[in-house]
């Protein structure tokens, strides 16, 4: 599997970024400014204690990178750090990848990770050859089963139960876009190199 998508321009307002050592501190510094928002929906923010702790992630997301199984990218919006958009490992055999995403409390509703899902659409179908995409959240957390919906995922069910989050089990939904759905809906979609 051959890509370099170093740096996605989207628009004149946001960028996708792979995620590299030199942004654990503005990322860390997201997470610390967001930490009550973001612990309603994400079971890892206790785990972030120190920079070297987000180092340790990014440091994850360039081994998964380079062993072919999927990027991940920090969101850049008007060149600040918003949050983290990208893959988690593809299942390479079976062609499909699931998406995860996060922004901080002070950039949602700009459409950013709609617009930042629709890129990794277009990489994972274009040039990673997957075959399925999904996106699984929280069935309560309704802004991101939205953006599921707006890029025209299907929704398959409910996994319920499926994460302990602190002190409470949580549902998903589970949506999914098939290659020749993506092909169908978004063939116009550019994707910059």
């Amino acid at each position: 599997m051959a890509y370099s998508y170093r740096e996605i321009v989207v628009d004149h307002d946001l960028k996708l970024v792979m995620l590299r050592p030199g942004h654990a501190e503005k990322i860390f510094q997201l997470v610390d400014r967001n930490r009550e928002y973001l612990r309603r929906w994400l079971p890892w923010v206790d785990l972030v204690i120190t920079v070297a702790d987000t180092s340790v992630f990014i440091s994850r997301t360039i081994d998964q990178f380079e062993k072919g199984r999927g990027p991940q990218y920090l969101i850049e919006f008007q060149g600040a750090a918003a949050g983290i958009v990208g893959f988690h490992p593809l299942d390479i055999p079976n062609r499909n990848a699931e998406i995860g995403y996060w922004l901080g409390e002070e950039f949602t509703g700009s459409g950013l990770v709609t617009r930042s899902v629709k890129q990794l659409l277009g990489i994972g179908f274009r040039e990673l050859d997957l075959n399925r995409i999904e996106i699984r959240c929280a069935t309560d957390n309704e802004p991101s089963n939205a953006i599921a919906r707006r890029v025209c995922m299907v929704y398959e069910g409910t996994l319920r139960e499926e994460e302990w989050l602190y002190d409470h089990f949580v549902d998903h939904s589970v949506y999914s876009m098939l290659h020749r759905e993506f092909k169908r809906q978004f063939d116009d979609l550019e994707t910059n190199d």
